[in-house]
């Protein structure tokens, strides 16, 4: 889902599963992108996850927000998308009629998704390889062959048909770093570092709530103080 429906620009490199005894799940995966040096870290958490294709991250953690991303097809506003395309796969051999007009159109850009993204022949063997039935966007997603650039070529070309436009909308959530391990963008500042945890801790014991709660509350700063 993290590199093939969002394709944000972060390439997956770490994945971790955790799950309990009693079957509750959450994973937490962290992207790189290389081109800018930022990392950003994406929240699963099985509980709260009702659609698997939709929206289905508890949050999005990145010190860098982008006003559009590549790709977005986990946005709500990508339904129309994802079910245009749903409906090209049903319906093989009107899309590879479609894909015969296509290919003497000059493809206009969407944002992000330009028609060099487009290789209509791999596009036209990945369509004619498949041949299982489609009754849900993850159906589609199990397909051996189909990934990022395919799902590009395919969003690109429901909006063209279909007008059914994909979002392009960045997801993630801001969060302050006090600096990286490796540096970057900056070493951590011990000293901004300790101050934060200071003011939090003032905040705490100001705030109107029952004093088991604020012990908690500062027991955990002082954890994290002391890692």
């Amino acid at each position: 889902m993290d590199n093939t429906l969002l394709q944000d620009g972060y390439q997956i490199y770490h994945h971790v599963v955790f799950f309990t005894s009693d079957c509750r799940w959450a994973i937490v995966q962290q992207g790189m992108n290389e081109r800018i040096r930022y990392a950003r870290r994406y929240h699963w958490l099985g509980e709260n996850v009702t659609d698997m294709v939709e929206e289905p991250h508890s949050g999005i953690a990145s010190s860098k927000l982008h006003k559009t991303i590549a790709l977005n097809m986990t946005d709500r506003e990508s339904r129309d998308n994802r079910n245009a395309i749903k409906e090209l796969l049903k319906d093989r051999r009107t899309l590879l009629r479609e894909l015969d007009k296509v290919e003497k159109l000059t493809l206009p850009e969407r944002h992000h998704i330009s028609p060099q993204d487009i290789d209509l022949k791999k596009l036209r063997r990945s369509v004619e390889r498949i041949e299982e039935n489609i009754n849900t966007f993850e159906d589609i997603l199990k397909i051996r062959g189909i990934g990022a650039k395919t799902i590009r070529a395919l969003a690109l070309i429901a909006d063209l048909i279909y007008g059914a436009k994909p979002s392009f909308k960045d997801p993630a959530n801001y969060t302050f770093a006090h600096g990286g391990k490796d540096g970057h963008p900056y070493p951590v500042q011990r000293d901004i570092y300790d101050a934060t945890i200071d003011t939090l801790k003032k905040a705490i014991e100001k705030a109107k709530i029952g004093n088991r709660e604020k012990i908690e509350a500062i027991k955990k700063l002082s954890r994290i103080l002391n890692d």
